[in-house]
C-alpha cells in the first residue's frame, strides 16, 4: 500500500479511522530524478520583516535550527524564493546547509520577482533578468547547482516564454537541475511546453483554497508534472494556534493582518474548520496542522507539500506530517463540513 508513483514505500498501521505510515515514504518530482518526502521545509517566513510580504522579527539562529531539525526528522528538502526577505531567507538557507552535515537536503528556489534600492518590489521575467537573478541565489545559498529553479510568478504574462527559453540554457549549462513553474494557469502551462518540459508546478492548495483542484491539478496528473503545493496550513490558519487574540497582536508589518482569509466574516468560519480538524489530530496524537497537510496529500496529484516552521519547536509538531495519512472517511467527514459550512473556495 502506498504513493502512486512512490520509490520507497512504508508499511501502513490502521486503526479505525486513521493511517499512520510507519515508514518514511518518498515520491519522486515530475521527471525529476529527485524522490521527495511527503513535505519539504518552506523557507518563506525565515525572510523576516522590512518588507511587503514580511512575517515580523525572525531571529537567524531560530531559522537555522529550524531548518536543521527538519533535515534531521527526515526532511529532504527545502523550497525558498529569492524575494522572501528580499534575499535573506537564500543567505539563511546557504548558512544552514553550511552547518548540516552528512547528506544535504535538495534546494529550491525561485525568481521573477526582484527589488530595488528602495526595496521596492517588481516584476520581470527578461532573459538577462532570470540569468542575473540564478546568478544572485547560487552565490546567497552557497551552491554551484540550484536543484530546482521556478519562475515564481508568470508575471509579466507577455514574458513568459522569453524566461522560460532562459530557464533551459540555465538547465543546459548545469546551473540548475530541473526548471519548474509556480502560480500557472493551464494556459500558461501549455505555452511553456512549447518550449521546454515542465518538471513541477508550484501552486497555492489547502481546505480553503482549492481552486487549481478543478483543472490544474488533473492537467498535471496527466502530463507527468510534479505539484508542491504551498500553504497547506494557509500559513499558520489552519495550525489550532490561530485566535482572532492572537492574530491582534501580529506586528503591523506581518502581511497576514491585511488577509481576507484571516478577517471576518471569514476568520471564524476559518478557525472552526480548524476546530474540525483538531478534533481529528487529537485522536491519532498529531497536531492540527498536521491533518490539514494530510487532505492535501490525499490528490494524486500532490507530489508533496511545503511546511514552513520558524523554530525547531514548530518544525518537531508537525514533522509527523511525513507519515500520518487520513482515511476516506475522515477526508469525507472535513469536504462535508467545508462544504455545509461554505468555507474557502473551490
Amino acid at each position: 500500500m502506498g504513493w502512486t508513483g512512490g520509490v520507497r514505500i512504508g508499511a501502513y498501521q490502521a486503526g479505525s479511522r486513521g493511517i499512520l505510515v510507519t515508514m518514511m515514504t518518498t515520491k519522486v518530482l515530475g521527471n525529476s530524478d529527485m524522490a521527495l518526502t511527503a513535505v519539504g521545509f518552506g523557507a518563506w517566513a525565515i525572510g523576516g520583516a522590512d518588507y511587503a510580504f514580511g512575517w515580523g522579527s525572525q531571529e537567524d539562529t531560530d531559522s537555522i535550527g529550524a531548518i536543521r531539525k527538519a533535515v534531521d526528522l527526515g526532511v529532504n528538502w527545502v523550497d525558498t524564493a529569492a524575494i522572501y526577505g528580499l534575499g535573506h531567507s537564500e543567505e539563511v538557507v546557504g548558512q544552514a546547509l553550511k552547518e548540516i552535515g552528512g547528506k544535504k537536503p535538495y534546494v529550491f528556489t525561485k525568481c521573477s520577482m526582484r527589488w530595488n534600492e528602495k526595496r521596492e518590489i517588481y516584476r520581470s521575467l527578461t532573459a538577462e533578468g532570470v540569468r542575473w537573478e540564478c546568478e544572485q541565489s547560487l552565490k546567497r545559498l552557497g551552491v554551484e547547482t540550484i536543484d530546482l529553479y521556478q519562475i515564481h510568478w508568470p508575471d509579466p504574462d507577455a514574458e513568459i516564454e522569453e524566461g522560460w527559453g532562459e530557464m533551459q540554457k540555465l538547465k543546459e549549462e548545469g546551473k540548475i537541475r530541473w526548471a519548474g513553474v509556480s502560480n500557472f494557469s493551464v494556459a500558461q502551462m501549455k505555452r511553456a511546453q512549447g518550449i521546454g518540459v515542465i518538471t513541477s508546478l508550484q501552486p497555492p492548495y489547502s481546505l480553503i483554497n482549492r481552486r487549481v483542484g478543478a483543472e490544474v491539478l488533473p492537467f498535471c496528473l496527466e502530463n507527468g508534472i510534479g505539484v508542491i503545493n504551498y500553504s497547506p496550513m494557509v500559513s499558520g490558519l489552519l495550525t489550532g494556534k490561530m485566535t482572532a487574540e492572537r492574530l491582534s497582536k501580529m506586528a503591523d508589518d506581518d502581511w497576514r493582518k491585511k488577509s481576507p482569509n484571516f478577517n471576518e466574516p471569514k476568520l471564524s468560519k476559518n478557525l472552526s474548520l480548524a476546530d474540525l480538524l483538531g478534533e481529528i489530530g487529537k485522536k491519532h496524537g498529531v497536531e492540527t496542522g498536521v491533518v490539514a497537510v494530510a487532505w492535501t496529500l490525499n490528490n494524486p496529484a500532490i507530489t508533496a507539500a511545503i511546511v514552513g516552521g520558524r523554530n525547531a519547536e514548530q518544525v518537531e509538531g508537525t514533522s509527523k506530517a511525513l507519515t500520518f495519512r487520513l482515511t476516506g472517511e475522515e477526508i469525507a467527514e472535513i469536504d462535508s463540513f467545508v462544504k455545509t459550512n461554505e468555507i474557502g473556495n473551490a
